[in-house]
């Protein structure tokens, strides 16, 4: 894995197991009650909402967990009242991270971010300290053979996107926050169904790791953030090869 390589990430998500699929209805369920509270309860007016719903039914959520997430949002139904939060970090090695949680109790969300960057060779950094070294913005993968990179030129760019990536895996649309509904719609009406769709911490610059001790580590900080249910997403910028990868693994 590789924390600036968003591919590793969705390669990994895709593998859930199902003892943490329980986890992963319910973190999408959050995201669906906040979209709906923010944008509304339709999905076709809503391309956020329609996002997550698409995302749901992929990780074969139950329909019905889906319309009361959605009815929550929108005040139909009684439900926890959520708050997004962001934290920054720093974790073994120099690391950047941005971890981001929805919550019902602030406090303990923080107390036990902090925990899990402690007990790894982390800490937490003030606000600012760390969001600097990413570009805060709408963020789609797309892989090879659902599309070229000339379709995506021809109708991307004019939908909002700022800069299309090509890469081996495939391509990079990249466009900014208040232009993602936008991109996103124009990707569903031409019929291309992206690997990822989010608004996303891309690393500027990355932090090469080599030593097995600190990859160990720093694996194990993702998996004990990505393990608490108030987190979302974490995003980091380390760089490792596959070897690096295999060796802190075993």
């Amino acid at each position: 894995m590789a924390g600036h390589n968003k591919w590793s990430k969705v390669k990994r998500a895709k593998a859930v197991t199902d003892s943490r699929r329980g986890k992963v209805f319910s973190r999408l369920a959050r995201d669906i009650t906040l979209a709906a509270k923010a944008g509304g309860g339709n999905p076709e007016a809503n391309a956020r909402l329609r996002t997550l719903v698409l995302k749901a039914r992929e990780a074969n959520m139950p329909a019905d967990n889906v319309d009361r997430a959605i009815k929550k949002g929108t005040g139909e139904l009684p439900g926890v009242i959520y708050e997004e939060i962001t934290y920054e970090g720093y974790g073994p090695g120099g690391v950047a991270f941005v971890v981001k949680c929805t919550t019902d109790n602030k406090q303990r969300a923080a107390q036990e971010v902090r925990s899990i960057f402690a007990r790894w060779g982390g800490n937490l950094a003030t606000t600012g300290a760390v969001a600097f070294q990413f570009l805060h913005a709408g963020q789609f993968l797309i892989a090879k053979g659902k599309t070229t990179e000339d379709a995506l030129m021809e109708f991307a760019l004019d939908a909002g996107a700022d800069d299309i990536i090509s890469t081996d895996e495939g391509f990079e649309v990249r466009c900014g926050i208040n232009a993602f509904d936008k991109v996103a719609h124009a990707l569903e009406q031409k019929g291309i169904k992206p690997d990822s769709a989010e608004i996303a911490y891309i690393p500027a610059n990355t932090v090469p790791v080599t030593n097995v001790e600190v990859a160990k580590n720093l694996l194990r900080l993702h998996d004990a953030l990505e393990e608490f249910d108030d987190v979302q997403t974490v995003f980091s910028n380390e760089e490792m090869d596959d070897a690096v990868v295999a060796a802190a693994q075993t």
